[in-house]
């Protein structure tokens, strides 16, 4: 379906896509390849997939609120099976030895399967494409997350938010590798690419 892509702050948001652009190319990336030549994929997973089943109270929450109770029950199953045999969330078991997989559902989706319209899209610094009801949807599961409770400090969230947003990059060194190239506008295939993907997630 077309979508309309509400961009009333587009030469902001462009200054800071080119900011975020950067930010990957001379310093995430390159920290991430360090990190990924010192750490073997199979730890680097194994932490990926830690930090995941720590924050299924957010998609468990959401799923209940949109009515999707077979998505409630698998991730209250695959905590549970996760948090076991899978060593504290170490392992997805639930995954692979059961097919279970995770939702992919946030506050964001909720808000709009309630009928709050998207908003202005929107960049900001070192965060992925927003829409303002993505953003508002983003703090509601930030209060959600269980490690604002374990780590209250505003140091130990940031050290462990920098810690899994390079372990995710060195899981994903490959991202736009390619598409940068081919793509005359990167803001505006991003920017698309993005709000189709919330509608669909939405509509499901």
């Amino acid at each position: 379906d077309q979508i309309e892509e509400y961009d009333p702050w587009e030469p902001f948001n462009e200054a800071m896509f080119e900011v975020n652009y950067r930010l990957d190319r001379h310093l995430i990336k390159p920290v991430a390849k360090g990190y990924n030549f010192v750490m073997p994929d199979r730890l680097q997973q194994m932490i990926s997939d830690g930090f995941d089943n720590i924050r299924f109270v957010p998609r468990l929450v959401n799923s209940l609120l949109q009515g999707k109770f077979r998505g409630a029950g698998r991730e209250l199953g695959r905590f549970l099976i996760n948090s076991t045999a899978g060593i504290a969330g170490l392992f997805d078991i639930a995954k692979q030895e059961f097919g279970i997989e995770r939702s992919s559902e946030d506050a964001g989706q909720t808000l709009g399967v309630w009928g709050a319209g998207p908003g202005p899209y929107l960049v900001l610094p070192l965060m992925p494409p927003l829409t303002v009801r993505d953003g508002i949807g983003r703090g509601i599961d930030m209060f959600l997350d269980p490690l604002g409770y374990v780590l209250p400090f505003f140091w130990d969230r940031f050290g462990m938010k920098a810690g899994d947003t390079i372990n995710d990059r060195a899981l994903n060194l490959e991202l736009f590798e390619g598409f940068e190239e081919t793509t005359i506008d990167l803001y505006s295939a991003v920017r698309n690419a993005y709000l189709q993907r919330r509608y669909q997630l939405i509509q499901e």
